[in-house]
């Protein structure tokens, strides 16, 4: 797909400065790009390739000096990296719409309602009672399962399992290999010390404008939902345990894992590998750094803990410092006790009187 200078700058709401009528029809890094592809300029310690980039628009901002001409045609923006991403997501969106209709084989139960300008692919199965909304596409190899209810324009990539009778809303994407609504962990210790399953009956429900990457888990709640709520952002390789709360906006690095009934607020950042225990909640605004801990709930809002277990940031990073001076302390705390010994010696004073 071609698209012109014009086209992009209204897209993005930018200034052209060169060949308006400049023509790309695939993107390129800047230090990569050639003929006939678009790229971007955001980071100032990239700036030097601006110069002698064979890419024929480059979208940049609005306050970057140049020293010397460009070959390029520049579309000036505010923000250059948030108006590429408007403009990667356009292109996506006019891709997507491109895709409609049911490849075959399918498994389609007669139940099944199925909107306007869906796309199913080929071997996905979409189970008794299901609802697809307008324009959703689903690709090859998904499972979706009974009663399940799925919004308009979501995405549902290839190999992903929704189970029975989770919710998803509008404009969610989910990526391969991702698992929504698998039982809950719910075990009951018997007295011989085995354990007794505890039938997980509720579901998991997806708030609007969701994304969750690929390989993650959604454990269905063992009563209620578990929630994602609208905006949120998942990473790959997450486990969300059953009757969690992922609150609106937040955002969870890859291989975080988050314990049964824990609630996580608006707005708050996980980084990956970080481990929430069940049961806690964690504020708004709260971010938990990369491998943190977290064993108690954070209750003041905009807090940012460090850790495991993980406690404040600031104070955390104080001990750090005193830590990695501990053997020159130690060497002077020595001297001082030579220094000490030396001056009881010479008034003939006792150390222990």
């Amino acid at each position: 797909m071609q698209i012109s200078a014009v086209q992009i700058a209204a897209i993005i709401s930018g200034t052209i400065e060169g060949n308006e009528n400049a023509m790309v029809s695939s993107f390129g890094k800047i230090e990569e790009a050639t003929t006939g592809q678009l790229s971007f300029l955001a980071n100032p310690k990239y700036q030097e390739y601006i110069y002698t980039t064979k890419a024929s628009i480059i979208i940049i901002n609005q306050d970057v000096e140049l020293k010397q001409p460009v070959t390029a045609t520049l579309i000036k923006v505010k923000d250059a990296y948030s108006a590429f991403a408007t403009l990667l997501a356009a292109y996506q969106q006019i891709k997507n719409q491109q895709l409609i209709g049911i490849q075959q084989p399918v498994y389609l139960h007669a139940t099944a309602k199925i909107g306007d300008q869906v796309f199913i692919g080929a071997f996905a199965h979409i189970g008794e009672n299901a609802v697809i909304g307008d324009g959703t596409k689903i690709y090859s190899f998904a499972y979706i399962g009974n009663n399940v209810t799925i919004g308009k324009n979501t995405v549902v990539q290839s190999g992903v399992t929704i189970c029975h009778d989770c919710q998803v809303g509008n404009n969610v994407t989910i990526h391969p290999g991702t698992v929504i609504g698998s039982d809950g962990f719910g075990f009951a210790p018997l007295a011989d010390g085995s354990f007794k399953k505890i039938p997980q009956i509720g579901n998991v429900i997806i708030e609007d404008d969701v994304e969750i990457g690929s390989n993650t888990t959604i454990d269905r709640a063992t009563m209620g939902s578990t929630i994602i709520k609208a905006g949120a952002k998942l990473d790959n390789l997450l486990q969300i345990a059953h009757n969690v709360e992922v609150g609106n906006n937040s955002v969870i690095a890859a291989q975080a894992g988050i314990s049964g009934s824990a609630k996580i607020g608006n707005n708050v950042m996980i980084g990956g590998q970080a481990g929430i225990v069940g049961h806690i909640h964690i504020a708004d605004g709260s971010k938990i750094n990369a491998q943190s801990g977290v064993s108690k709930s954070l209750k003041t809002p905009n807090s940012t803990v460090t850790g495991s277990p993980a406690y404040d940031y600031t104070a955390t990073l104080r001990s750090q410092a005193v830590a990695r001076k501990l053997p020159e302390l130690e060497k002077r705390i020595i001297e001082l006790e030579n220094i000490v010994k030396q001056l009881l010696a010479n008034t003939g004073t006792s150390g222990n009187s």
